[in-house]
């Protein structure tokens, strides 16, 4: 059974799934809203939004999680996406631009940086003793939760 969904009076996405602002609406299910995104980053951009109202993934119910990822793959699959993203930040300095979270499916119809989403991977080299000591850490951490 899903939890009570939250809402916010202030929040664009709320607004959305009240109907208070129009949308372009794709797939809707008791726990989540999909439509076209208006500033797309190529053509079919589209977003799913939880019902639920939380700023971070961390802070959503499992359930809505769980509903999002199939829409997700619905909405790539209907545009025949063969390259495509499916995004979601959280917090400002990660681009999070809605305290709502969001999942973006953005298609790449090219390697170009023309349209799609273009991002850099500055991976970096850490020694392994501290990558060991982080995974000893984080399983230790997982494993409380």
């Amino acid at each position: 059974m899903a939890s009570v969904a939250r809402s916010a009076a202030s929040c664009i996405f709320c607004k959305i799934i009240k109907g208070d602002i129009p949308s372009f609406k794709l797939v809707e299910t008791d726990l989540s809203f999909s439509f076209l995104d208006i500033g797309p980053l190529s053509k079919g951009h589209a977003l799913i939004i939880p019902k639920d109202h939380a700023a971070k993934l961390h802070e959503l119910p499992d359930e809505y999680l769980a509903d999002a990822m199939p829409i997700a793959k619905k909405i790539a699959s209907a545009q025949g996406l063969e390259n495509y993203n499916i995004l979601q930040n959280n917090g400002r300095i990660a681009h999070q631009e809605v305290d709502h979270v969001h999942f973006h499916v953005i298609p790449k119809p090219s390697a170009s940086d023309e349209e799609g989403l273009v991002i850099g991977w500055p991976a970096k080299k850490p020694p392994m003793d501290e990558l060991k000591a982080l995974h000893e850490d984080l399983v230790d951490r997982l494993s409380k939760l």
